[in-house]
């Protein structure tokens, strides 16, 4: 399949890899030239190391897929899929969509790796704004396989369909989000555990450390293989009905404690910033940041080694 990536920042740059390591021509473009050069020799590189890692087979063959297109029209030449990944302002995405939907015929799908604003704001006057969704990743997607596949209220089920079939070819781990949301799934569930971490270090309940040790050691170590519903279901001898009998009512009573909307506070910010910084100095984020990307290295590459270990068995 041809496949255009627009936007050539951070998450274009992993779409342009995740897209031409599973076989497709992918022409990749941005309005900034230089920031496109840039951004395909970032792209070349990753991919080398993504193969020392175990988690391309073949950097050179996905990196001769890449095409830099010096304008938007030349990048949607035959293409059968748009991943369009520029920066979360509704009036841009609108433009860039309109004209797409122009430019392209009407089966090419048009997706949009925005990460909150609903597919309808920027597709309602579009002529064919029945093949226009969101497909939100998590960066980076080369890393972090999951896919938020979402709909505006004129989406074709044909449209996601296509999304759903390619993202499966190319690894990654498409889900459909049955009605649009602020943030989508993904955003809001951390959004409402990020909400109770704030409001436990507010209280005093326990420091910014700990509460990372009580997710990274205990639900973190769950959560890396199945989720929240699995997991109340394994957790009771009768499943998922006896868990809620058992836990539900002290759940609804700690509810009551975690009412309110109000935006974190700075006072609350600037102390886990500080409790942050006696931790890991400023200078040392981008040190930890790569790190953290060794990490996820480690853990693709242990999915990848069990899937494998499964088609085999």
């Amino acid at each position: 399949m041809r496949v255009a990536v627009i936007g050539a920042g951070l998450i274009g740059q992993a779409w342009a890899m995740v897209f031409a390591a599973g076989g497709n021509e992918v022409r990749v473009w941005d309005a900034n030239d230089s920031a496109l050069a840039n951004a395909m020799s970032l792209i070349r590189g990753q991919l080398d190391e993504l193969q020392e890692q175990g988690l391309v087979d073949d950097a050179r063959a996905a990196a001769d897929r890449l095409v830099a297109c010096a304008t938007l029209e030349d990048a949607l030449q035959g293409v059968a899929y748009v991943q369009e990944n520029l920066p979360e302002r509704v009036e841009l995405k609108r433009e860039v969509f309109a004209r797409m939907d122009s430019l392209c015929g009407p089966n090419v799908v048009l997706a949009s790796s925005t990460s909150s604003i609903p597919a309808s704001a920027f597709t309602a006057t579009l002529a064919h704004r029945e093949r226009c969704l969101v497909a939100h990743p998590v960066n980076p997607p080369y890393l972090i396989p999951v896919v938020e596949l979402c709909a505006a209220p004129w989406t074709s089920s044909e449209a996601i369909a296509t999304a759903r079939q390619l993202m499966l070819e190319v690894g990654q781990q498409p889900v459909t989000v049955h009605k649009e949301l602020q943030g989508f799934v993904l955003n809001r569930l951390q959004g409402a555990l990020l909400r109770e971490a704030f409001r436990l270090v507010e209280m005093g309940a326990i420091s910014v450390e700990d509460l990372d040790v009580t997710v990274k050691a205990g639900l973190g170590l769950r959560w890396a293989f199945m989720g929240p519903f699995e997991t109340i279901d394994l957790n009771a001898p009768g499943g998922v009905d006896d868990y809620c009998d058992r836990y539900g009512e002290m759940y609804r009573s700690i509810s009551e404690e975690q009412t309110g909307t109000s935006a974190w506070k700075p006072e609350v910010i600037a102390e886990i910033t500080r409790q942050r910084r006696s931790l890991l100095s400023a200078d040392e984020l981008t040190q930890r940041r790569l790190w953290r990307d060794a990490k996820l290295m480690e853990l693709a590459r242990a999915r990848r080694e069990q899937a494998r270990s499964k088609t085999t068995a």
